[in-house]
């Protein structure tokens, strides 16, 4: 497998991001290097964030420091493929299932337990599998434009356009990508940060295949797995809360179906943050993250 490691000076001066980057290695899948922020007291309880595609830790900037002023140990790792992480260079190095190992390793490895876990797009495709695994390590759940599919949903216009550009476009514009998913505009320094890691093309081919990996055929191996999985994520009790944007037109009504299906989402307090879109951590931080310390701090 041939990887790439972003230069640590495409990182430098980045505005609004100035974490000490730390690394874990995944040592059963040749020592990938895994980055993270790891803010707050690490006796508190765990926030760990995760993103989705093609974004990285740096979503979560302005919330991190919320977390940890509140006393919890605020954790973001960036995905392989992603961010400071290593970045495998064949569309063929990337799976649903190896994301999951690898995210699986970090959680394990790390020892993260009594987590609140906040994932949006990718965040809780990878998250929510961990969660119907593993329900003992969470103690609750904020999803926010996200979703567990199947392959049984239709594939809607927006993710077949998304799909096809992914695939198609020559020139695959990180910040274009992220901007067109804010309700906000984004400064030219915001975008240079969402294009850091990734120097040229050859950095992105995770990026490039997380649409593919999206499961939308019933028959397909991932969407036969996710949907052997929802019989656990449903039965998960404990405190399960939607956080969705107004303005995402990718996951709209997936709200509705998991507070619908999650035991632990019954009458519990889901919020409809305005003003946001799909990537609502950008347009909408603070919000999201006054939803994440409502529900953690009621534990």
């Amino acid at each position: 497998m041939e990887v790439l490691r972003t230069p640590d000076e495409y990182f430098d001066n980045l505005p609004g991001y100035a974490y000490t980057p730390k690394y874990f290695e995944l040592e059963e899948h040749e020592n990938l290097r895994m980055h993270y922020v790891d803010e707050g007291p690490h006796k508190g309880r765990v926030i760990l964030m995760l993103h989705g595609e093609p974004s990285w830790s740096y979503l979560y900037r302005n919330m991190i420091p919320i977390f940890a002023e509140a006393g919890y140990r605020a954790i973001a790792p960036d995905l392989i493929g992603f961010g400071r992480s290593d970045k495998p260079t064949k569309a063929s190095d990337y799976s649903y299932e190896l994301h999951e190992e690898w995210l699986t390793g970090f959680v394990r490895r790390m020892n993260l337990k009594n987590i609140v876990l906040v994932c949006q797009d990718w965040g809780g495709l990878l998250g929510l599998r961990l969660v119907a695994r593993y329900p003992e390590l969470f103690s609750a759940v904020i999803a926010a434009n996200t979703f567990l599919p199947t392959g049984k949903e239709p594939v809607g216009v927006t993710l077949a356009k998304w799909r096809l550009y992914s695939q198609e476009n020559a020139d695959f514009k990180i910040s274009q990508v992220i901007e067109r998913g804010c309700d906000t505009g984004l400064s030219d320094q915001v975008r240079g940060a969402y294009d850091a890691p990734f120097p040229d093309e050859s950095y992105k081919a995770g990026a490039r295949q997380f649409p593919m990996l999206v499961p939308t055929e019933p028959d397909c191996a991932a969407g036969i797995v996710n949907a052997e999985l929802w019989g656990s994520l449903a039965a998960f009790d404990k405190p399960f809360v939607t956080a969705f944007s107004d303005g995402d037109p990718i996951t709209v009504g997936a709200d509705k179906v998991l507070q619908s299906k999650i035991a632990g989402a019954d009458k519990r307090k889901h919020v409809t943050i305005s003003g946001g879109g799909h990537f609502l951590q950008e347009d909408r931080g603070p919000e999201l993250a006054k939803v994440v310390l409502d529900v953690a701090n009621a534990l």
